[in-house]
């Protein structure tokens, strides 16, 4: 999930001509009419369940991203080796001891260690940020239980994800620098649902390992409602979570081979893994099914484009990327053929911009394609494209990237948690997507030019 800071500069269906093209069209039509989206989501979903890396219902999902690509027809179909993590939360419990009684809906993060024996106690200190927790001294800390307050706001681009998720992923380490003895945070979600958000944190080599724990909104309300009335608040936490060696996974690969120029590569990417709480309909079983009907659709047109649309479901981005690492090392000979790459990583929220990165002799073909794009009400703007999650491997290369930027208004409110299910799932909005994806794999598969590489002072990630 990226976020721009540009100031945006969009060219829309008020200012600027759209495109036709009798293929585009056609893919449009196909999406809107034939599209099996929402059955390959449920699909995966009722045949994988829950798919965190190294569990049973990831190598299902590896088994079903095979055979899935063969039944429609995609070429070169395969699972390529990723060794990943493998962790598994286990038993998980959390009350609030005094100065009321209550007990905690709460989730581990992924990778928390356990609390030793049968748990632990502590005083709760409280801070809204990474650099409130800074400003204390460490008697003020201490063998205390750091409770990170932080809200996230609801918007359409899902900015705030980017100021809030650093205290789930770094702050257990952050705190334990200064003596504490575990962490708490309010989810990293914007629902009022009494589901804790999970999600992936990481130990700093050097620094004790403590445990971390998420907390469903309603209950970090109530925790921070006792903290500021000014009185002693404590609690207790039981988390049995385990980490093991790592497993084998797999990233899933399938084609669809270009007429003219086959070793010219246009990536779809979506990841296949998904926590263990839920079952991962929404993070992110609707992208892994929109870049395959995606595939399929422009399989099934008359023609081939010139160059491979390339369909990879990664391994493991949740928590580690060990998907995308391993994609970009076992392909890097290859990566100076790879022409585009995007990643679908945002729920079935409508794409609502487009956003691309490359060298400024492709401007122009970049916004042809966005004129493909603008009669499914999609806007262009022109600051550069950030990639996703799983791209971030493919920058040192300097292979293209187009962000298809979704509407994120409701995502954060299931995001990771026992809520991201079918039922989350809205049909029509993904075969936006589905259109979206569809059109800018075609147009950019079938350009005349190849897209000459990001300049080197843009691969950075943002």
């Amino acid at each position: 999930m990226t976020t721009s800071t540009a100031a945006p500069n969009l060219a829309t269906s008020a200012n600027k001509p759209l495109e036709s093209d009798p293929i585009v069209d056609k893919l449009h039509s196909l999406a809107r009419t034939e599209s099996r989206a929402y059955d390959l989501v449920r699909s995966l979903v009722d045949e994988a369940g829950s798919r965190l890396a190294g569990s049973p219902g990831d190598k299902a999902a590896v088994a079903w991203g095979v055979r899935t690509m063969k039944e429609l027809g995609m070429q070169n179909v395969r699972a390529e080796k990723v060794m990943v993590p493998h962790w598994e939360r286990g038993a998980e419990s959390g009350r609030i001891v005094s100065p009321v009684s209550h007990t905690l809906a709460l989730n581990a993060l992924g990778g928390s260690v356990s609390t030793t024996g049968k748990g632990i106690e502590a005083e709760v200190v409280m801070v809204d940020s990474m650099q409130a927790l800074e400003k204390l001294d460490e008697a003020s800390v201490k063998g205390k239980i750091v409770f990170f307050s932080a809200r996230m706001q609801r918007s359409r681009t899902g900015d705030e994800y980017g100021r809030v998720a650093p205290m789930r992923a770094y702050g257990a380490s952050a705190a334990a620098k200064k003596g504490a003895i575990a962490t708490v945070i309010r989810s990293v979600g914007t629902d009022h649902d009494r589901f804790p958000h999970t999600g992936g944190m990481r130990y700093e080599k050097g620094v004790p390992e403590i445990p971390a724990a998420a907390l469903a909104v309603p209950d970090a309300e109530l925790l921070e409602r006792l903290v500021l009335a000014g009185k002693p608040v404590r609690i207790a936490l039981s988390l049995s979570s385990k980490t093991f060696p790592d497993a084998e996974s797999a990233n899933v690969v399938g084609e669809v081979i270009g007429r003219e120029k086959p070793d010219e590569v246009v990536l779809l990417g979506a990841h296949l893994d998904s926590w263990d709480t839920g079952v991962g309909a929404v993070d992110d079983g609707v992208g892994c099914a929109a870049i395959i009907e995606a595939a399929r659709l422009v399989m099934s047109l008359p023609v081939r484009p010139r160059r491979t649309v390339r369909v990879v479901l990664f391994a493991n981005e949740e928590n580690g990327l060990r998907g995308a690492k391993t994609y970009a090392t076992d392909h890097t000979v290859e990566m100076e053929k790879h022409h585009l790459a995007m990643e679908v990583d945002y729920g079935s929220g409508r794409v609502h911009t487009i956003r691309f990165l490359g060298a400024e002799n492709s401007a122009a073909t970049f916004s042809r394609i966005a004129g493909f794009v603008a009669p499914l009400g999609i806007a262009y703007e022109q600051a550069p494209a950030s990639g996703g999650a799983d791209t971030i491997p493919l920058r040192p290369f300097g292979v293209p990237l187009v962000d298809l930027s979704q509407d994120a208004t409701k995502y954060f409110d299931v995001h990771h948690t026992a809520n991201d299910t079918l039922a989350q799932v809205a049909k029509e909005d993904l075969d936006q997507v589905v259109a979206a994806v569809a059109t800018v794999a075609w147009a950019a598969a079938d350009a005349p030019d190849f897209f000459a590489r990001v300049p080197e002072e843009q691969r950075g990630r943002k």
